[in-house]
């Protein structure tokens, strides 16, 4: 009998044009104006986008309406996405002229633990439902992070990039570093009480490493990875986005309304070749139907 292929959606839900903003500036949020038609091409194909909303967004009476719209029709789930650098309670960390944006690895682990409850309490507050799926702002996760996040009941991540090393991205402090994931798999493991289910990542020797995420010119490049893990043993499929990149002028690579045409395009395509051998999911329900959570529990 065929093992049945699920496929996961995952939208890291922030604000606008994040890979550009700059601290001290306004930090928009009207990307929660352009995610009804993604979410309506999903109910088209009965994909379950999980919504990994951050900070601002969940303070956007905006997205809040359309998110809890969708969640009483049972289309979609909301999860965690955690940016330090605006998440209270604030702390200062130490900073240079070349200082990037802060990940949450960088501060003590009392301040770790406080912006992981400030997160969460303001999900359920907004949504009326503990989340418990989670995806680190800019990747960065580490035992101690894991280990908070089994505290306050979270049961999945999906922050692991396999084959993908993020240290060229500076933290805030002097000499802090993105992690390293160029030796992990596409393998789900057990960590620190939390199932981490990594992104779907193909490693190539002609094309490096292709990801299920669109960026105008890697169509081709998807339906390969799409085609790839229906083959392998793999039982699900990982796509993702930011929701600012739903919005023109949103995100460096969706900068025109024809860019978001071509995006849409690009997913209308992919959509309908996942549909044909995948079951739409979203994170947590993915959980709840996955053996090696219901061996964990036990």
């Amino acid at each position: 009998m065929e093992k049945k292929k699920y496929f996961i959606i995952t939208i890291d839900t922030e604000g606008d044009n994040l890979w550009e903003w700059k601290e001290g500036t306004a930090l928009g949020t009207e990307n929660a104006d352009f995610l009804k038609r993604f979410q309506n091409l999903c109910n088209q194909y009965q994909f379950k986008p999980t919504w990994l909303a951050n900070w601002e967004m969940v303070n956007d009476d905006r997205f809040v309406a359309f998110a809890k719209n969708c969640l009483e029709k049972k289309q979609c789930e909301v999860g965690m996405h955690l940016h330090a650098w605006n998440t209270p309670p604030f702390y200062e960390l130490p900073r240079e002229e070349r200082s990037g944006l802060s990940y949450l690895i960088e501060y003590p682990e009392d301040v770790m633990r406080e912006k992981i409850i400030t997160m969460t309490n303001l999900i359920e507050n907004r949504f009326g439902k503990k989340p418990v799926t989670h995806r680190a702002g800019r990747w960065g996760m580490n035992d101690t992070y894991f280990k908070l996040l089994h505290e306050q009941g979270y049961i999945a991540d999906c922050s692991v990039t396999p084959y993908v090393d993020w240290r060229t991205s500076i933290g805030q402090t002097p000499g802090f570093a993105g992690p390293d994931y160029s030796k992990e798999t596409s393998e789900i493991s057990f960590r620190q009480g939390v199932t981490e289910i990594p992104v779907t990542i193909l490693r190539t020797e002609k094309n490096g490493v292709l990801w299920l995420r669109p960026n105008r010119r890697n169509l081709k490049e998807m339906l390969y990875v799409i085609e790839k893990n229906y083959e392998s043993e793999h039982d699900y499929l990982m796509f993702m986005l930011h929701s600012s990149e739903l919005m023109p002028g949103g995100s460096p690579t969706f900068k025109t309304e024809g860019g978001i045409e071509r995006l849409y395009e690009h997913l209308e395509v992919i959509f309908k070749e996942i549909s044909r051998n995948y079951t739409g999911v979203g994170l947590e329900e993915y959980m709840m139907l996955h053996e090696y959570f219901a061996d964990q529990q036990k």
